[in-house]
Order: C-alpha cells, then sequence, then structure tokens
C-alpha cells in the first residue's frame, strides 16, 4: 500500500500534463503573442518549483520542515483537494475551447468567455492549478510544498497581469464591467 501513497501524486500531475499537452494542439491561431522574456522567466519560475518537489535532497534544510505529523489525514485531504483543483482546471481549459494557449495570447477570432468557470473567476485554470497545488502541499506536509505553491502563485500573478491588460485593450469596457463583477482568482476575495 506505500507504493500507492508514494505514486499517487506524480502518477496525478503526469496524467494532468499529459492530458494539458494533448490539448494543446487544437487552438486558434495566434494575432499577437507575448514576448519572450517573459515566458523564460515564467519556465524558469516553474522549473525551480518542480525541482523542490522532486524526490531528491536539496541542501536547505528548513524546506523539509514537517509543518505537522504523518498520518493518513494529510495525504486524503489532499488528495481530495488536488484532484478537485485539476478538474476545475480541466473544466476551465475545457470550456475555454480553441482560445486557449500555453503564453499570452490574442488569438483570430478571440472570444470574451464569461460563462461556466468563468462566471466563478476569472482566470479558473490558474485557480484550479493553485489549488492542486495547494492539496498537493497539504499531502506532502513539507514547507517545501508551500514554497512550490507560492512560486506558481507568482508566475501565474505575472501572467495574468499581462492577460489583464490585453484583454482591457482586445475587449474595452465589455472586459472592465466582466473584471468588476467577477474576482480573478478566488471567489468574492482576489
Amino acid at each position: 500500500m506505500l507504493w500507492f501513497y508514494k505514486s499517487f501524486f506524480p502518477v496525478v500531475w503526469i496524467v494532468f500534463f499529459v492530458y494539458w499537452q494533448i490539448r494543446a494542439a487544437n487552438t486558434k491561431t495566434t494575432q499577437r503573442l507575448e514576448p519572450a522574456a517573459s515566458r523564460i522567466l515564467r519556465l524558469f519560475i516553474f522549473l525551480v518549483a518542480m525541482v523542490l518537489l522532486l524526490p531528491i535532497h536539496i541542501p536547505l534544510p528548513w524546506l523539509y520542515l514537517p509543518l505537522w505529523p504523518d498520518g493518513l489525514w494529510p495525504f486524503w485531504l489532499g488528495a481530495a483537494v488536488t484532484i478537485a483543483g485539476l478538474l476545475f482546471a480541466v473544466w476551465a481549459r475545457v470550456h475555454l475551447g480553441r482560445n486557449w494557449s500555453r503564453s499570452v495570447t490574442i488569438k483570430q477570432g478571440h472570444e470574451l468567455i464569461t460563462s461556466g468557470p468563468y462566471a466563478v473567476v476569472r482566470h479558473p485554470i490558474y485557480t484550479g492549478i493553485l489549488t492542486g497545488l495547494l492539496g498537493t502541499a497539504i499531502a506532502l506536509s513539507q514547507v517545501r510544498g508551500f514554497v512550490v505553491l507560492v512560486l506558481f502563485f507568482i508566475a501565474f500573478w505575472i501572467k495574468l497581469r499581462m492577460e489583464e491588460q490585453w484583454m482591457r485593450s482586445q475587449f474595452g469596457d465589455t472586459y472592465d464591467r466582466y473584471a468588476h463583477q467577477t474576482a480573478a482568482l478566488v471567489p468574492y476575495l482576489l
């Protein structure tokens, strides 16, 4: 049974990543693409975060400090939160359809999607992935899990700010009204 606990989160994240890559092919033609520098910065942050989750020892002992006693409750709570978050991200990705892209872009025939998960928050894919990372951090029960969560939040916040500017330039007052009514990441808070 130990193999299940050790492999659950890596398998869940690998399946999510593979699904994401498969779905990436069917998108609209890009009309405007963010600069390479911002994509490289985000990739660097993501890579550092991923290294922190690998089962290798990094010579920073504080990363491995336990946050609570080991037990089954962190695993099962973390598993539930991770699955819920990733399912929310998948729902948002499916709902966004061909408007989706890895980078900040404006697509030909770009549509402003405000229904489904986009009626809950403006950036539900980020919300879902961050929620998934929160669940993984709970299960990991170490400081490094929350460091990863913070790093992803920073990377998504940088990307979100650029997306917001581009959406305002593309959709004007319509986007401003949507942004006024709908939180960016956390309903009623942020």
